[in-house]
C-alpha cells in the first residue's frame, strides 16, 4: 500500500485568490454555482457541496476594541475541502460499498455504484458530501485520484501560488506543520494551532487526512470544534444498554432465585 497522503492547508498563507477553487473545478471538470449574487463579500461558491470541492472562506472578523481602531476588522482566508478523515462517517455508513478508501489513504466515492442514498451526507460531521441535482448521486473532493495515480500533485495544491495548500505524505506534513506553528509562536502570533492533525486533536474523526493551521476558533472558518462520526458514540451507547440489559437480567435472576428460596423456607 502507497504511503497515506494529503493536505495541510496553512490559512495565514492564504490570500483568498481562489485559484485552487478555478484549478479544481477545471481539472475535474465540476460545473459552476451559478453566476449570482450571495452577498457573501467575494465568496459567490458559499460552501462545499457537489459541484464545489475546494471552497476559500472569506472571514470578515472584528478586531478588538482600542482607542483609535472603532469599528476596524480583519480578514481570515482559508481553503477548505473534504477531510478524509481518518475514520470516515461516510465511509461506514455507506449501504453499497460505493465509498472506499484508497491505497493513498484517501476516501473515494464510485460514481458507478453510489446510488444516491444520501446516509453520507447526513453521517458527515463536516458537511461536506452532497448530492448533485442533475444525477442523484454523491460527490466530493477525490484528492485528485486521478492524478495521484500518474504521480501528480492534485490539482488545488498545484495551483496555489502561496503554497498554503501543501499536498505530500501525512507524517511529513504534520511534522512541517507543527514547526510552522512554533515558528509563529515565534513570531508573536500565539492564536497559531493545527485542527486535526492527529487523533488526539481529533478524536471524534481518530485525525484528519487533510487539516489545518488556524489562529482563531474553528468556528470563525465553519469547522466544527468537536466534529464525530455518528457510529463513534453509537457503539459506546450499544455498548452501554448491553450492559444494562445484562444488569437487569443479572437483578431478575437474583429476584427469582431469592423468591424461590422464600417459598421454600
Amino acid at each position: 500500500m502507497a504511503a497515506q497522503k494529503g493536505f495541510f492547508t496553512d490559512t495565514t498563507l492564504c490570500i483568498g485568490c481562489k485559484a485552487c477553487e478555478v484549478a479544481c473545478k477545471q481539472w475535474n471538470q465540476l460545473p459552476d454555482d451559478g453566476f449570482l449574487f450571495t452577498g457573501m463579500s467575494y465568496d459567490n461558491t458559499v460552501h462545499l457541496g457537489a459541484s464545489t470541492w475546494r471552497h476559500v472562506a472569506f472571514v470578515e472578523r472584528p478586531v478588538p476594541m482600542k482607542p483609535g481602531n472603532d469599528g476596524a476588522f480583519s480578514w481570515l482566508f482559508s481553503s477548505d475541502v473534504c477531510k478524509h478523515c481518518a475514520r470516515a462517517g461516510c465511509l461506514e455508513s455507506c449501504p453499497t460499498g460505493a465509498i472506499i478508501r484508497t491505497e493513498y489513504g484517501s476516501v473515494y466515492v464510485q460514481p458507478d455504484v453510489c446510488n444516491g442514498c444520501g446516509y453520507c451526507i447526513v453521517n458527515c460531521p463536516f458537511g461536506v458530501i452532497d448530492r448533485r441535482e442533475e444525477d442523484g448521486r454523491a460527490w466530493k473532493c477525490t484528492l485528485c485520484y486521478d492524478r495521484l495515480r500518474a504521480d501528480m500533485q492534485p490539482a488545488c495544491a498545484k495551483s496555489c501560488p502561496t503554497e498554503s495548500i501543501q499536498f505530500g505524505e501525512i507524517a511529513e506534513l504534520r511534522e512541517r506543520a507543527e514547526k510552522r506553528v512554533e515558528k509563529l509562536h515565534e513570531q508573536g502570533l500565539n492564536s497559531a494551532y493545527l485542527y486535526g492533525a492527529n487523533a488526539a486533536q481529533q478524536p471524534g474523526t481518530e485525525g484528519l487526512n487533510a487539516f489545518f493551521l488556524l489562529v482563531d476558533k474553528p468556528e470563525m472558518y465553519n469547522l466544527p470544534p468537536n466534529p464525530t462520526v455518528p457510529t463513534k458514540p453509537a457503539k459506546a451507547a450499544w455498548g452501554s444498554m448491553a450492559v444494562g440489559v445484562l444488569g437487569l437480567a443479572l437483578a431478575a435472576i437474583g429476584s427469582a432465585l431469592l423468591g424461590g428460596r422464600e417459598r421454600a423456607s
